[in-house]
């Protein structure tokens, strides 16, 4: 593998950062949200929330994540060009077994890493310096799952910065890992109304987040701090019990309003 500069590669994960966020959020934004793709029946109730100055924020705090995230990721390159880290390129170095294990070890850790860390944000001595602009959007779309306060985008920065020195990782194990977290982090800020209200009463939608649960926690504040599961908000008493139990979610939408 190449050996670049610090800061070739800074600009390089930026740009591709950039890319992802634009291509994934950018158009799943436009495919739901654009008006020419909505009915007339729903229009006034699927923008009533969201504002020019409101999208002009998340993407502006999305570029400002594109940085960190950017500077995160040459750190790990120049670390691993330097022989400091755990990851690895050969696969014959580990099983296609290991590659699935790890992977799941991750995203549990991770998981629980971002469930303490967005809970303390939401500490009032912390919640304006490192949390508060995530929530300028109430009701959140797909231009919301990267507009992360700067301080939080090096909080979350760091966890993936720490596990590449712990946990032996491939580099498929990494990418696939990115690409859940980015997928992940889009579905859950789709907004309620982009799934079938069936969805939270699913299996599915018991252990798993989605768009209504995180949607949830933009509304209330106080519940639903997870990433990917929903157990620990389930072990620590954060679930709101009532929201898979809404018999419409216009309805439920309405009532926060």
């Amino acid at each position: 593998m190449a050996n670049h500069s610090f800061l070739f590669y800074s600009i390089a994960f930026f740009c591709i950062i950039l890319l992802r966020y634009v291509l994934i959020a950018g158009g799943v934004y436009l495919f739901l949200y654009s008006p020419f793709n909505q009915p007339s029946d729903q229009h006034n109730l699927q923008t009533f929330s969201f504002s020019w100055k409101t999208v002009h924020h998340d993407i502006k705090l999305s570029l400002s994540s594109s940085v960190v995230f950017a500077i995160a990721s040459a750190f790990v390159m120049s670390s691993y060009n330097r022989g400091l880290t755990r990851l690895y390129s050969d696969l014959k170095l580990n099983t296609l077994w290991y590659l699935v294990f790890s992977y799941i070890v991750v995203l549990i850790l991770q998981d629980t890493y971002f469930y303490f860390t967005h809970r303390l944000f939401h500490h009032p001595s912390l919640f304006r310096w490192l949390h508060q602009g995530h929530h300028q959007s109430r009701h959140p779309t797909p231009l919301t799952s990267f507009a992360f306060d700067p301080l939080e985008a090096i909080a979350q920065s760091l966890f993936l910065v720490a596990i590449i020195f712990v946990i032996p990782l491939h580099f498929i194990t990494v990418i696939t890992i990115l690409t859940t977290m980015t997928i992940w982090a889009v579905v859950n800020h789709l907004g309620v109304e982009q799934l079938s209200p069936s969805f939270p009463l699913h299996w599915l939608g018991r252990w798993f987040i989605g768009p209504v649960h995180h949607s949830h926690h933009h509304l209330k504040y106080k519940v639903h701090y997870g990433l990917y599961f929903t157990l620990w908000d389930k072990l620590l008493g954060t679930e709101d019990p009532h929201y898979r139990f809404s018999v419409s979610l216009k309805t439920s939408l309405k009532n926060f309003i």
